[in-house]
């Protein structure tokens, strides 16, 4: 158990930017994620810790946010002049030497990375992804079997096959 907030800020800071990115697939709104939750967390920290779960409810958080954010904006919104420099966690990075699946899992629309995210990185089922996305559990499956279908059509690509030496 954690004794207090800080030690959790200092301790679980690079985990959760990590699990920002891999829901936002963008480390600026990773970190408005992270930092979003954990002031929440700050609010209610007595409570939570008591529990015995705080990583849990700022993972929770984190992903309601993330998906409250998306629902308000579905478009990208192009700018005329890309950032200078880009923020680069060791992480991620070792996830991008992944052969571009971390590409096609950013290129998925957000609601199908935030189902895959969570059935395989968070390992919920499938009523417990549908409970925290506030869809049907039919839905959760839909979106899942989509996000994986578009992975497979990468992976099986003529380009994925000469970078993989198949």
């Amino acid at each position: 158990m954690v004794e207090d907030f800080g030690s959790f800020v200092r301790d679980r800071t690079s985990a959760l930017l990590r699990y920002g990115f891999v829901l936002s697939g963008n480390p600026h709104d990773a970190a408005d994620l992270a930092q979003e939750a954990l002031v929440r967390l700050g609010e209610r920290w007595s409570r939570v810790s008591a529990r015995g779960d705080p990583e849990g409810y700022v993972r929770t958080t984190m992903a309601r946010l993330h998906i409250s954010w998306w629902r308000r904006r579905r478009r990208e919104h192009p700018v005329v002049v890309l950032p200078e420099q880009s923020y680069v966690d060791a992480g991620i990075a070792e996830a991008e030497g992944d052969l571009g699946l971390w590409r096609a899992v950013t290129a998925l629309p957000p609601r199908q990375r935030a189902v895959l995210m969570l059935r395989y990185h968070e390992q919920l089922s499938d009523e417990e992804i549908a409970r925290l996305l506030g869809v049907s559990r039919g839905t959760v499956r839909s979106q899942a079997a989509r996000g994986l279908d578009k992975l497979r059509e990468v992976a099986e690509s003529p380009v994925a096959a000469r970078v993989m030496g198949r």
